[in-house]
């Protein structure tokens, strides 16, 4: 590494070492807006629909081709870093999703809309997985969940605010606001780095994996087509079919490549790290099922329970406030138990609450449901935060990169493909029933179906060592198993 390094770049007149509290605070202004984005947009999709003239299932697209663009880019964002500085590519990433916020909130039509949000989804790409390396390359593994708690605590703030303030704002002023409002929280986060985080020296990392990150894309991006087109009837039937075999055959072929080649798109060699290939399995399927949740749960109380989209927000938000009240509660929970027992219980407990999202009825009052999804809400955040920390524990410092672009391409991907599950269970239960518009028993399947989905990953997690993750909760004792 050393051989390769470049002399860094004159840093921002600030401290050199600045506490690792606050860097993880100014990183997660990144995720605060990546996370308000995608709840205010779910809360105003009726809204957006009905503008634009579109189903409210069709304007799915609106987020899943945001979640496939961050998803196809991701696995670039490691080499980025490491050629251009980690806080340049940041900031470059800040400015651009900042931006396509605002072409978002002036588009006039499906086409604009999906258009900006593929750009949004670019910048995002870079944003979240370089803004988590910043803080990882300054942590030791002892302070590994401090900082990833103060990194996701702020970052929670987006998913309590986002259903709220996207109700109010699409009823009192349009669905167009809810982009808008990333504007000045992208101005502010720009200033903050700038100001507070020192400049990383650069690197001459080997020129990216061109063929592999084409091929990784292309696959992607076939299977997010087959999840939003198949069985809609917006294409011809046979299309959906063609591009999920050229999905799975670019797939095939981009792990063969990635296995073969010295510095791969995608590394599975990390795969050799118990602790990382058990928590990005697992957790990627726990993540489609969780990932259904925040789509079904504010269409379901617009179009079930014939709720505004105020009324809707204010619900919804329950789910994010539990996760911010598990936050503080995580290292007990983890330091008690351990990270595998955790990963298991927790799985099931968790599935539990949204399987109990089923038997929503109009007739039920919102303060129950309110509570039913706060009481979810904490049991997600202990699974997410026990496995966004677990995933980094044994990688080494110079895998870091790879592992960053590699986990979050897998956690992105998992995001878009719960709104696409989810999009596909209710279009697929409205079609059999005969309904023309979705109704309480088809999100119940939907939620049904993300219930088992979630619990699926507890059996998945039995192949971590009884002792994963021990050096980063300290003062647990050892399990005697």
């Amino acid at each position: 590494m050393s051989d390769h390094e470049l002399p860094s770049e004159s840093p921002a007149p600030v401290a050199r070492n600045p506490d690792p509290r606050l860097v993880a605070a100014i990183v997660a202004s990144a995720l605060f807006m990546q996370n308000l984005d995608s709840t205010v947009v779910a809360t105003a999709l009726p809204a957006m629909a009905r503008d634009l003239g579109e189903d409210p299932l069709t304007m799915g697209v609106a987020i899943t081709s945001y979640l496939v663009a961050l998803t196809v880019f991701i696995p670039l964002s490691g080499w980025m870093a490491d050629r251009y500085g980690a806080k340049q590519v940041f900031m470059a990433a800040i400015a651009t999703f900042t931006v396509a916020s605002g072409l978002c909130g002036l588009a006039n039509g499906l086409a604009e809309m999906v258009a900006a949000r593929v750009l949004q989804g670019m910048g995002g790409a870079m944003m979240v997985p370089v803004g988590r390396l910043l803080l990882l390359r300054r942590v030791k593994k002892d302070e590994l969940l401090t900082a990833t708690t103060w990194l996701t605590m702020p970052a929670l703030l987006g998913p309590v605010l986002g259903p709220p303030v996207g109700g109010f704002l699409t009823d009192l002023v349009s669905w167009r606001a809810v982009f808008w409002i990333n504007l000045p929280v992208g101005v502010l986060g720009l200033l903050l780095i700038w100001r507070v985080i020192p400049t990383l020296p650069k690197s001459v990392p080997p020129p990216p994996d061109v063929p592999g990150l084409t091929m990784v894309g292309a696959a992607l991006a076939c299977l997010m087509f087959t999840f939003e087109t198949l069985g809609r009837g917006l294409v011809a039937a046979w299309i959906p079919e063609a591009v999920l075999a050229l999905g799975v055959v670019l797939m095939v072929l981009a792990v063969r490549h990635c296995l073969r080649v010295k510095n791969p798109a995608l590394d599975f060699s990390l795969f050799a790290v118990p602790s990382f290939s058990v928590t990005v399995v697992a957790g990627t399927v726990f993540r489609v099922g969780a990932g259904m949740v925040p789509f079904l749960v504010p269409l379901s109380l617009q179009l079930g329970f014939g709720s505004s989209a105020s009324e809707s927000g204010m619900v919804s938000f329950a789910t994010a406030l539990g996760a911010l009240t598990m936050k503080p509660m995580a290292r007990f929970a983890l330091r008690a138990f351990g990270f595998r027992n955790v990963l298991i219980w927790n799985a099931i407990v968790a599935a539990a609450t949204v399987a109990f999202c089923a038997a929503f009825r109009p007739g039920w009052p919102l303060t129950a449901v309110f509570m039913v999804l706060l009481v979810g809400g904490l049991f997600r955040s202990l699974h997410f935060t026990s496995t966004n920390t677990l995933a980094y524990a044994d990688v080494s410092h110079e895998k870091l990169s790879a592992a960053t672009s590699f986990y979050s391409t897998v956690q992105q991907l998992s995001l878009a493909l719960g709104v696409a599950v989810a999009a596909a269970v209710l279009q697929a239960s409205v079609a059999f029933s005969g309904r023309v518009m979705a109704e309480m028993p088809d999100f119940s399947v939907g939620f049904l179906t993300a219930a088992l989905l979630m619990a699926l990953s507890a059996p998945l997690s039995i192949g971590l060592p009884h002792d994963a993750g021990e050096g980063i909760v300290a003062g647990r004792r050892k399990s005697g198993s």
